[in-house]
């Protein structure tokens, strides 16, 4: 054996590695070492090996998998490792662009609960501005003010299929909304026209069929229960009609939290009932 050649334990050592990860290396054929004893079995490398290790290094900080690394070094051609630099390039910029709406929504979340915390209690009605939101949804076939809960959690399940079919996450169902068309609610007809959801620009902008919903003083209400909808909703218009101010848009039930902590039969919802307004 020659003298310079150094132990497994060692070559690990000044390679800030485990004996672990050589003995894989070696099984995997990523790099072999010099000279393996007959007798004992020992592995020992020369220390020239370190550029094929600072090679295997530095493909797995560009995200290649061993797997990728070893066609590589195989194959020994450049133009395989541009092909799978690339491929890692377009899917590290889908796994940014889906960090940042991940990003948006946590923040979403944080803001509801802060809002949860601070609003009125339950019945307290007020006059808010609100930004232009986007939503996407589908038409309701249930009517679950008059069936109930079962039948919005029915409504509710139909909506999540109908999202992961046309390419949403299942997390861009939290955030939820129902609709009530402007004349069945002035007449308090309480028929929903559809469930959706509420997307961040970025995220409309990736399905056309989407729709936004424009700025505008709305008329709130907030509830703390499912089955205070319908009560606060005929408060809603009484109050807009009492205060002269006209319905200018439908009527929306937007899910502001969830907290299903405590109860695990029925959810916990705080909701924002709202009507667009104009003024005479």
């Amino acid at each position: 054996m020659k003298s310079e050649l150094m132990s497994i334990g060692k070559m690990a050592d000044i390679n800030h590695l485990s004996v672990a990860t050589l003995r894989l290396y070696d099984k995997l054929g990523l790099i072999k070492p010099e000279y393996v004893d007959d007798e004992t079995n020992y592995r020992f490398y020369d220390i020239r090996q370190n550029a094929r290790l600072d090679m295997i290094a530095y493909m797995k900080d560009l995200g290649m998998s061993l797997a990728e690394i070893k066609d590589v070094l195989k194959k020994e051609d450049f133009n395989i490792i541009e092909d799978i630099l690339i491929k890692k390039n377009e899917q590290i910029h889908k796994q940014i662009d889906e960090l940042k709406r991940q990003h948006e929504r946590v923040e979403q979340a944080i803001r509801n609960i802060e809002r949860r915390r601070k609003s009125p209690t339950t019945g307290t009605l007020s006059l808010e501005y609100i930004d232009r939101r986007y939503i996407w949804g589908i038409d309701c076939d249930k009517n679950f003010y008059t069936d109930g809960i079962e039948s919005y959690e029915a409504s509710l399940c139909h909506l999540r299929r109908e999202l992961l079919s046309s390419g949403f996450t299942h997390v861009q169902s939290y955030s939820v909304g129902t609709s009530i068309k402007l004349e069945n609610f002035k007449s308090y007809i309480l028929k929903p026209e559809k469930l959706f959801v509420f997307l961040d620009h970025r995220t409309s902008l990736l399905h056309p069929s989407s729709i936004i919903l424009d700025s505008s003083m709305y008329a709130c209400i907030y509830v703390d229960s499912f089955s205070d909808e319908a009560e606060c909703a005929k408060k809603l218009l009484d109050y807009c009609n009492s205060n002269g101010y006209t319905i200018s848009g439908d009527y929306i039930c937007e899910v502001m939290s969830e907290a299903n902590i405590f109860n695990t039969s029925e959810r916990e919802m705080f909701l924002r009932l709202q009507v667009p307004v104009a003024f005479k």
